[in-house]
């Protein structure tokens, strides 16, 4: 008998358009013994019912009010109790092998702590959503390879390749190293947006490393909870969290020295959603983050520095100055 080696786990928030699709492709797959949870936000629009009714095997967890995704995804993580866990979108269908090729790359190396799925459109079939996430000296974030052709850039996004932290959106992630004295869970603060990012800096932080698994595919909708790409809501709480992100996880000294960096990307970023008709939610977004940090409730999930982490932090300020090259080019 196969054993049971990856849970699912899927926040649901009004998903009816997606959720009946992406839980027939879970179960189509190739791997069989897969155990699924999936923690809904109070959904009103009958998507919960919808899985009671036709997904009776699933394991529900029922909230009684949008929690965000990182408590919901937290939910569902000290739920599991497999080696793996896999975090996903409800707005996704995945590939026949997408569990298979995830728990392959994990099984493959004992350093990582996370590896992320290839998406791709899921109305542009060769269109890339997402090959990895990446975190520069700018303070910002952006996903690898997002609108580009795979068919006109297919051979940089063929291959498995390391990164900086894994989306959470169609991810793997060692469920030991969730534990309080390692990584830790996601970070609730953050309500959405950043919390991978936030996870992987914390997973190097701690030695560990991020991987592109570009055999395990899945098709995104994208945006399907918030709604578009750039909306009031994402545009305040994102920027509030690119705060509470550098803060968090650079000790002073990176702090310092990336002061420039950060400076000019919140600028950059001010005139971009000003242009857009959104400067007051960014900078809106900017001031709470630094109030988010000088709270206790911030202050107490900061990074404290450590001697032996020195390593780490040097390796870490090379990936954001060479990310920062990437993006720029």
């Amino acid at each position: 008998m196969a054993i049971c080696k990856s849970t699912i786990v899927i926040p649901n928030y009004n998903g009816i358009k997606y959720i009946e699709a992406c839980l027939e492709s879970i179960y189509s797959g190739t791997v069989k013994d897969i155990e699924i949870v999936v923690v809904d936000n109070a959904s009103k629009d009958g998507s919960l019912e919808l899985i009671k009714e036709k997904f009776p095997q699933v394991c529900l967890i029922e909230n009684s009010e949008n929690t965000g995704f990182c408590k919901a995804v937290n939910q569902g993580i000290r739920a599991s109790k497999t080696p793996y866990v896999i975090l996903l979108n409800n707005d996704t269908r995945v590939e026949l092998s997408f569990v298979h090729e995830l728990e392959k790359v994990m099984d493959g190396d004992t350093r990582l702590f996370s590896a992320s799925a290839r998406m791709m459109s899921l109305y542009d079939k060769d269109m890339i959503d997402d090959a990895g996430d990446f975190y520069c000296a700018l303070g910002w974030a952006f996903a690898r390879g997002k609108g580009r052709s795979l068919s006109k850039n297919g051979g940089s996004y063929n291959n498995d390749c390391n990164i900086f932290a894994s989306c959470a959106g169609a991810a793997i992630y060692r469920r030991e190293l969730f534990e309080d004295d390692k990584v830790g869970l996601f970070d609730e603060n953050h309500f959405a947006y950043f919390e991978d990012i936030d996870i992987g800096y914390r997973a190097r932080l701690c030695g560990f490393e991020n991987r592109y698994a570009a055999d395990a595919v899945v098709y995104h909708a994208g945006s399907a909870t918030s709604g578009s790409r750039y909306n009031a809501f994402k545009t305040k709480l994102a920027s509030r969290n690119s705060v509470y992100l550098a803060y968090k996880n650079m000790p002073l000294f990176q702090l310092l020295l990336n002061s420039p960096f950060l400076l000019a990307g919140f600028l950059v970023k001010t005139a971009f959603f000003i242009k857009k008709g959104m400067g007051k939610e960014y900078v809106g977004g900017l001031a709470e983050g630094v109030r988010l940090c000088a709270s206790e409730n911030g202050r107490r999930y900061k990074q404290r520095f450590e001697i032996k982490r020195f390593p780490q932090y040097i390796k870490i300020q090379l990936m954001l100055w060479k990310n920062m090259l990437l993006l720029l080019r």
